[in-house]
């Protein structure tokens, strides 16, 4: 496996601290790590809410990146509760293939860490809607 997946591994990892931060809002316990085609590792939690005021891991991630400047990703991991890792959902798919409509289908995600399975974000999502 590429060290660059160790270090987003590890760095999504940091950043996994499940808390409650109200009576309403829960944070930290899906973690992401976004690199991206500057080579800079970005990193994000979900917020979860009482109502649809939430944010998925990876979409903070992507929007840290956005903030600092940069807007193209080569490559996407998730942390989930456990210590696995997972695809991204729908909408944080979306979110990348509005991003990069051009050349979404070459972000790379990391599926499964521990068997060192990625899949492009072309093969989740083949076609997309518009």
């Amino acid at each position: 496996m590429r060290p660059v997946w160790e270090e987003m591994y590890r760095a999504a990892r940091s950043v996994q601290n499940e808390r409650r931060i109200s009576d309403y809002v829960e944070a930290g316990c899906v973690a992401a790590a976004v690199l991206s085609a500057g080579g800079t590792i970005y990193t994000g939690v979900c917020i979860d809410t009482c109502s649809t005021l939430g944010i998925c891991a990876e979409r903070n991630a992507i929007f840290n990146m956005i903030t600092n400047g940069e807007h193209e990703i080569e490559k996407v991991l998730a942390v989930m509760p456990d210590g696995r890792t997972g695809p991204p959902c729908g909408a944080c798919r979306e979110l990348m293939v509005q991003l990069m409509p051009r050349s979404y289908r070459r972000i790379e995600i990391m599926l499964d860490y521990e068997n060192r399975r990625t899949v492009s974000l072309g093969e989740l999502t083949p076609q997309w809607w518009i």
